[in-house]
């Protein structure tokens, strides 16, 4: 049997005293309902509605459930994944405080800020397949390139590699994945933006979902399942660490194959994040074992 008294030791100290304890009041908006979206989702429905608290939950995609989607999500019947998604989970949340919206539209530059008009406790998690539409949210969030940027957001978006040769002939197995948040506060850049921490992400090549014209569907590339539910989970932790104004990082990285999840060097918000509403940063950090 291994002894994990001394491991225990090390994990707790530093820890908070006072219990993480997440703040009342938000809206939270999932952008892509495929392997990765539709997980993060579900279980963030489950978490906001354990709370008994009201909560508004907007799940947007333009895109639809077909058969060969069920290798790597559940649902109920084919059609428009946000319509399918909340159509699903509505009759569960029914006597919950939770509000859920469906939008069946992809983001686009002429109805992002009619879509994610951020706000205080304003929460985006963006679960998309493609760099185009990373990058349109990043700039249109942190005010790059003629975007003004908006006054409060928290913008978590996670993904991970597919299954098979990239562009520069690579093989990938499909295990590895990060999650980033850009947080912004009162018009102003916390962390750096998604472009920033990524230049693939700034010259992003591929067209957005909705492009008239653009058949293809990266959601159709192979993709790890748990890969996927790593990600997910990558996006869940990281939103609960938001809630509880006790994020320390701004990107994590995973790798299903080396057992491995942990924080990039990349610095995090200063002094835990969000504020509080008074502008004072809540004190409560969680204890982090130096790789």
């Amino acid at each position: 049997m291994t002894d994990t008294s001394s491991h225990a030791a090390r994990s707790t100290a530093g820890q908070p005293s006072e219990p993480l304890l997440p703040r009342k009041g938000l809206s939270i908006r999932v952008v892509g309902l495929g392997g990765t979206g539709g997980i993060a989702a579900r279980y963030l429905c489950v978490y906001l509605a354990s709370l008994n608290w009201p909560a508004r939950v907007v799940f947007v995609d333009g895109d639809a459930f077909e058969h060969g989607n069920a290798t790597r999500a559940l649902f109920s019947c084919l059609g428009n994944k946000a319509e399918v998604a909340r159509a699903d989970l509505l009759e569960y949340f029914a006597d919950s405080q939770l509000t859920l919206v469906a939008v069946d539209q992809y983001l686009s530059p002429e109805n992002i800020a009619r879509l994610l008009p951020g706000g205080d406790h304003e929460y985006v998690v963006l679960c998309v397949d493609n760099h185009g539409t990373r990058k349109l949210v990043s700039d249109y969030c942190a005010g790059r390139n003629g975007w003004p940027g908006v006054d409060d957001i928290c913008l978590i978006s996670a993904g991970n590699d597919p299954v098979g040769q990239d562009s520069r002939g690579r093989m990938l197995h499909g295990t590895f994945g990060n999650c980033q948040v850009f947080l912004r506060h009162r018009g102003r850049n916390v962390t750096p933006s998604l472009t920033e921490l990524h230049t693939e992400i700034d010259a992003a090549e591929d067209r957005l979902p909705g492009d008239a014209d653009c058949t293809e569907m990266l959601d159709a590339t192979p993709q790890l399942l748990f890969a996927n539910l790593t990600s997910a989970s990558a996006i869940c932790n990281t939103f609960w660490l938001c809630l509880c104004r006790s994020l320390h990082y701004s990107e994590l990285i995973f790798d299903v194959a080396q057992g491995l999840m942990q924080p990039t060097s990349v610095p995090g918000p200063p002094g835990g994040w969000p504020p509080d509403r008074d502008g004072v940063r809540s004190r409560t950090q969680p204890h982090v074992e130096p790789a």
